[in-house]
């Protein structure tokens, strides 16, 4: 792959030597964001993600940009704004997130996870791939823009969210809102990443999400399981009886209708799958694990992009310190999310989830199911001319044609701007693979948050280009 920092290969020279020149002042700044604990799933972060809001907020009134508002939803803030001075070029609306995941378990951390370092090719910090560093790479990249050409090719609107890693609660009725003031054209968001091997890719298909807490209640306290073993139901137990009842061996998923609004891929879909190349033994080494599994049937990358899941995220309950306590516990609680994909709804999968932990629910405890959060999937048309504008300024960039990848996580938004703002979105994201997002020891190439740059202003002039 070419070095995306080489001029033969990417933008005009003016804008290459502004980039060369504030490197390291640029850096210092993509650490200044990270250090920032934006956490949004905690209560106990809400100011430190108000904080990063305000950061953001700061630093696009640097790169140039105008109207710039923290704007209220009702939870964390979204960070407006915009470039509005292309006359009769497309407008172009830029979406990210500054919130971050939570950072446990910390003591798999090498290095703290809010005090950001660099290690050879890499930023090593939460949130340095998903998803600051890449809104720090639009960042950078309009400042180049402003400081050298003076404007944008494009209208620009961004809109920076801070509840995405606590999906995107607020954001819907957020954009209802301001559905006037955020039209546009298409819409570009950047928080995807490349293909095995770190090749270049665009996103063409995103999961959706469901996210559900099962609570199991027993008696009012923890009972002694001398005196009360045999006689009532244990929570942990019924509610490892519910959790072993939601999957079959086969990795199919027994919930009652969850099938029902899947379509299955098309041939020539299957084999767009089939000629990616995708070396399934290094993947499984690169986790590592000592095998691969799921449903029975499908492909790997079948399974980890086109299909849907159910997976238990987290389960507590009892006593769990040192040594031994003969208890029967109060309560049980797990986290149960779902991978939905296309023409699935969250809240009827959400129902028909509901209904199954009901009807299967041994006696002797209440249990109760709370919705959390979901958002629908999203596909792309590959011949869409946004898509095909960021594929050629990937290629200009990096030095080779984007492969065209489905890929398993949940951007909510990205249905959103689909559904409430009818925009054509572009998934034009750039962190290697494995890069321990949501995990310890999260990590972005500077190879790639440069290319970033580079890539982001070519798009937007590849956009630029398009007959209206």
């Amino acid at each position: 792959m070419t070095d995306p920092t080489s001029t033969t290969t990417s933008i005009d020279a003016a804008l290459e030597q502004h980039l060369d020149t504030t490197q390291a002042a640029r850096l210092e700044s993509y650490q200044a964001f990270l250090r920032i604990p934006s956490i949004s799933a905690l209560p106990e972060h809400a100011h430190d993600v108000r904080a990063a809001a305000e950061w953001l907020a700061d630093a696009l009134r640097t790169a140039g940009v105008g109207h710039v508002e923290v704007a209220e939803t009702g939870g964390h803030p979204v960070v407006y704004g915009d470039w509005l001075h292309a006359d009769g070029a497309p407008t172009v609306l830029i979406y990210g997130h500054y919130d971050v995941q939570p950072v446990d378990p910390l003591d798999l951390w090498t290095s703290p996870p809010f005090e950001p370092v660099i290690e050879g090719d890499r930023m090593l910090a939460r949130g340095a791939a998903d998803d600051k560093g890449q809104v720090h790479a639009h960042v950078m990249a309009a400042a180049a823009l402003s400081a050298t050409r003076g404007a944008f090719p494009v209208n620009v609107k961004y809109v920076f969210e801070g509840e995405e890693e606590s999906s995107s609660v607020n954001l819907a009725a957020w954009l209802e809102t301001n559905r006037d003031r955020l039209a546009a054209d298409a819409a570009i968001i950047s928080d995807t990443g490349f293909f095995e091997g770190n090749l270049p890719a665009i996103t063409v298909s995103l999961r959706g999400l469901l996210y559900t807490q099962i609570d199991v209640i027993g008696s009012p306290v923890d009972l002694h399981s001398g005196g009360y073993g045999g006689a009532v139901q244990n929570p942990a137990n019924a509610l490892a009886q519910i959790i072993a009842a939601l999957k079959g061996p086969d990795g199919r998923i027994r919930i009652p209708g969850f099938y029902d609004e899947v379509v299955a891929l098309t041939d020539e879909e299957r084999a767009a799958l089939d000629a990616l190349p995708f070396d399934e033994a290094a993947y499984q080494a690169s986790i590592p694990v000592t095998a691969l599994v799921g449903e029975a049937g499908f492909s790997t990358l079948e399974r980890r992009a086109t299909r849907p899941t159910l997976d238990v995220n987290g389960i507590w309950g009892g006593f769990q310190g040192t040594g031994a306590k003969t208890i029967i516990p109060a309560h049980a609680h797990a986290k149960v999310s779902c991978r939905l994909v296309a023409d699935q709804d969250p809240d009827v999968i959400f129902e028909r989830l509901r209904a199954f932990v009901q009807e299967i629910a041994p006696p002797g405890v209440t249990v109760a199911v709370q919705f959390l959060g979901g958002g629908r999937a999203s596909l792309t048309p590959l011949d869409h001319p946004i898509t095909q504008a960021g594929a050629r300024a990937l290629e200009a960039v990096f030095g080779r044609p984007p492969v065209f990848i489905r890929e398993g996580g949940s951007i909510p938004v990205t249905a959103s701007f689909a559904s409430v703002l009818g925009l054509p979105v572009v998934l034009l994201g750039f962190t290697q693979p494995h890069e321990n997002a949501h995990a310890p020891d999260e990590w972005m190439s500077l190879a790639n948050y440069e290319g970033a740059i580079r890539a982001i202003v070519r798009t937007l002039d590849e956009i630029a280009a398009l007959p209206r």
